[in-house]
């Protein structure tokens, strides 16, 4: 599943969430049911990820984690600490704990910004999540001629 866009919606008194209708079209697609959260690593925001996905995630950093280095260990418990399992309602909406919505300074407006296989919440009107447009394509422009691989012919 890829997620593109970017959808403002409104979060409701008991901390629930309508999922944008596209995101949740993909995921009924695809069977989703739950969504595991966690605050991003970076940034100010939290990251919905697909079962599938996340246990992807956990994969990858698992394996290249030694199991015996205590610095290791750390890392790992600290990814894994402070996740929760998010059930879809009926209705489409999940609901996100209070401690979360904190983490990320998100109050009422919720903005959803589609991350590709993952979505990131980010507070409504906050354009953190993105650079100015001469910034971007100056950092676009420098990725992209810096690794061959990805010109195009």
């Amino acid at each position: 599943m890829r997620y593109i866009g970017t959808i403002e919606s409104k979060v409701d008194s008991k901390g629930r969430v309508f999922l944008p209708s596209v995101f949740r079209k993909a995921m009924q697609s695809s069977g989703v049911e739950r969504l595991v959260l966690r605050k991003d690593v970076f940034q100010p925001c939290l990251v919905l990820y697909t079962e599938d996905v996340w246990e992807s995630q956990v994969a990858a950093l698992r394996s290249r984690l030694n199991r015996w280095n205590a610095d290791h260990q750390m890392v790992l418990r600290q990814f894994l600490s402070d996740v929760e399992v998010l059930p879809i309602d009926g209705n489409g909406r999940i609901l996100v704990p209070r401690r979360y919505l904190r983490m990320a300074s998100i109050e009422q407006c919720v903005r959803f910004v589609g991350m590709d296989d993952t979505i990131e919440l980010w507070r409504g009107g906050d354009d953190k999540p993105f650079m100015e447009p001469a910034a971007f394509g100056a950092a676009l422009e420098q990725i992209m001629s810096n690794d061959t691989t990805n010109r195009q012919q």
